[in-house]
């Protein structure tokens, strides 16, 4: 039976060459992508930024309502088209999207890490990923073995296969699949398949290619219940990751312990958080920045 740890933990992103958060408050952070700067708005930076007058080569501004909206606001040429960013082996193309983003989440890169660590010595893995988006996961992933890849933006999908086709790995056994991500895993549970790990990154709210409605609170648990159908006692993890909700860590945790009761490992729960690599007093280290929250089930075997 897998044992539910209490006690949550934090999971913190560093920067890399092409990457690194340069310093937040007041709403907003201010983040290095390659050559270019942004500042974005971020509710989680309640303290007062470090450093005065950000030079930033664009902001997004945010709409006056709640649905998401807002415009990107430039000061210096940025490349319309994006620019090619990396992380280790795997190359990706970054630009500043309509939805605030970048084209990838940065604060994933410990999961993709953390995966990699779980699938150590398990030759020819298959894992799969749900709202994949534009597939930096699904590349880091790939090193292991084969990878479905599901995201209902066609977009999206044409994106990952093009990151893929940069990083060189266009020929990894990577199955690209635009679908609804429940309708999916569900049609998986039939046909009997089985993974070793699985990812799922969903929004609060979406909707599929052919207009199906995803409601997180409405529609998650049906997905996870799902999703462990699809895995067993050979199977090495779950990580689920949760945005933008009035929702703690230890809700998902409970969700996971009881569909995974059945399973041996560990559940664990806590925060995503992104540590800053800008200016700090001394003696002190970068604030982290919060996220999102996360539960995964771990099978170490």
């Amino acid at each position: 039976m897998a044992e539910l740890i209490q006690q949550p933990r934090l999971l913190v992103g560093e920067g890399w060459a092409d990457y690194g958060l340069v310093d937040s408050g007041h709403g907003r952070k201010l983040e290095r992508y390659g050559d270019y700067r942004f500042v974005r708005p971020e509710p989680q930076a309640l303290w007062t930024p470090r450093a005065e007058g950000w030079q930033a080569h664009g902001e997004f501004v945010p709409g006056s309502d709640e649905d998401g909206g807002g415009r990107w606001q430039f000061t210096r040429p940025v490349p319309r088209d994006g620019w090619d960013l990396s992380r280790g082996e795997v190359k990706f193309t970054a630009s500043c999207t309509p939805f605030r983003h970048l084209g990838f989440f940065p604060d994933m890169a410990p999961v993709w890490d953390w995966m990699g660590g779980m699938l150590e010595g398990k030759a020819d893995a298959s894992t799969l990923n749900l709202f994949g988006y534009t597939g930096v996961g699904t590349l880091s992933l790939s090193a292991h073995g084969p990878v479905t890849h599901v995201d209902a933006s066609k977009k999206s999908v044409a994106q990952a296969r093009a990151n893929a086709a940069l990083s060189g790995m266009a020929e990894r056994p990577i199955r690209w699949i635009i679908d609804d991500a429940a309708k999916f895993a569900a049609r998986e549970v039939r046909r009997g398949k089985r993974y070793d790990g699985i990812i799922l990154d969903p929004p609060k709210f979406g909707r599929g290619p052919e207009g199906e409605v995803w409601r997180l609170e409405e529609h998650l648990p049906g997905l996870v219940a799902d999703c462990r159908r699809l895995l067993d006692a050979d199977s090495r993890f779950l990580f689920l990751t949760v945005y933008a909700v009035r929702m703690s860590s230890l809700s998902l945790a409970g969700l996971l312990d009881e569909v995974f009761a059945d399973l041996p490992g560990v559940i664990e729960h806590g925060d995503l958080a992104v540590q800053e690599d800008g200016p700090a007093p001394d003696g002190d280290s970068g604030r982290l920045l919060p996220t999102a929250i996360f539960a995964r089930w771990a099978n170490c075997g």
